[in-house]
């Protein structure tokens, strides 16, 4: 059995503003009209405030309001709460930036895709009896931010199945590092993470071509790079399980990366960083000042999952 909410309105109708602020509200919520006046939730909705909030609304401009609680089996009324041509009208604009993507418009699609995510965020909150769609779209979403960070991110190396040595810093020291110009997440990550904690006195250099590397320059993220992808790992994770970094927050830090270089997963923090990352990339056009600030943005982040990790034993 499922409680239920059912609220049962009598409005003024002399005046059509606060009609038409109680109907925003109430739709909003994501309630299901069974008649005009009578709206139903569930009473285990995040959105079941907003029938308080209508009620007292109501009653304070001498209208009528009935606020009222009932148990009744789940399939008695959850088709009425059916999202599926929501869902259905997201995977259609999910499939449209899909198709127009490219290299050149990678930046405006992902703003879209923005919005797209956060359409899919206000549907879920009023899916209450969630199926199939949500996952659906929820997929669709990941495999198009990946694409996104993949146009972002042109010659992405393919991932090797190799063990991974761990090595000593100090024959790492006073280096050249070079990597692809134009760095996105992980090469951006990975920029921060050696200056940071493998070669404070590295040099990067930005190539035109992987073929371009010098020879006594130390690759990463790229193929034949001495750094990149391995198995599951992307090159952020390749450089920390390589040096064997143990730092407070940054397997967070981490997972942040992996998702924005090759999805998977999502972390809350990732659409958020992800924004951050492509406005600077968007207006910064010199890789060593992008790196700069973008490598101020890893600094907090740590700092921030450090703390949050402290907080929480």
């Amino acid at each position: 059995m499922v409680g239920w909410s059912l609220l049962i309105l009598g409005l003024p109708t002399a005046n059509a503003t606060e009609r038409m602020r109680a109907w925003r509200t109430l739709k909003s919520s994501g309630a299901t009209v069974l008649r005009d006046g009578v709206y139903l939730l569930p009473e285990f909705s995040v959105s079941k405030d907003a029938f308080e909030t209508v009620e007292r609304d109501v009653l304070s401009l001498n209208g009528t309001a009935y606020l009222l609680t009932f148990s009744a089996p789940e399939e008695r009324f959850s088709a009425l709460f059916d999202r599926s041509d929501d869902y259905t009208k997201l995977l259609e604009d999910i499939a449209g930036c899909r198709a127009a993507l490219t290299q050149d418009n990678a930046l405006q699609v992902a703003r879209q895709v923005r919005k797209l995510r956060k359409a899919y965020g206000q549907l879920t909150t009023i899916d209450f009896f969630p199926g199939a769609p949500k996952a659906q779209a929820d997929s669709a979403l990941q495999d198009l931010e990946t694409a996104i960070s993949r146009a972002l991110s042109a010659d992405e190396p393919t991932a090797y199945e190799q063990p991974i040595i761990v090595l000593d810093r100090s024959a790492f020291q006073g280096r050249k590092w070079a990597t692809r110009k134009r760095p996105w997440v992980d090469r951006l990550a990975c920029a921060w993470l050696i200056r940071r904690f493998i070669d404070t006195d590295a040099k990067i250099i930005w190539l035109d071509s992987p073929k371009d590397c010098p020879g006594d320059a130390l690759g990463f993220d790229f193929d034949g790079a001495q750094f990149s992808h391995t198995g599951q790992r992307v090159s952020f994770e390749t450089l920390i399980a390589s040096f064997a970094l143990e730092v407070s927050g940054l397997s967070r830090l981490a997972a942040v990366v992996h998702y924005l270089d090759v999805g998977g997963s999502q972390p809350v923090e990732a659409p958020g960083i992800e924004r951050v990352l492509t406005g600077l990339r968007e207006s910064i056009l010199d890789d060593d000042q992008l790196t700069q600030v973008a490598g101020g943005i890893f600094d907090g982040l740590l700092a921030a999952f450090a703390s949050e990790d402290v907080a929480n034993g």
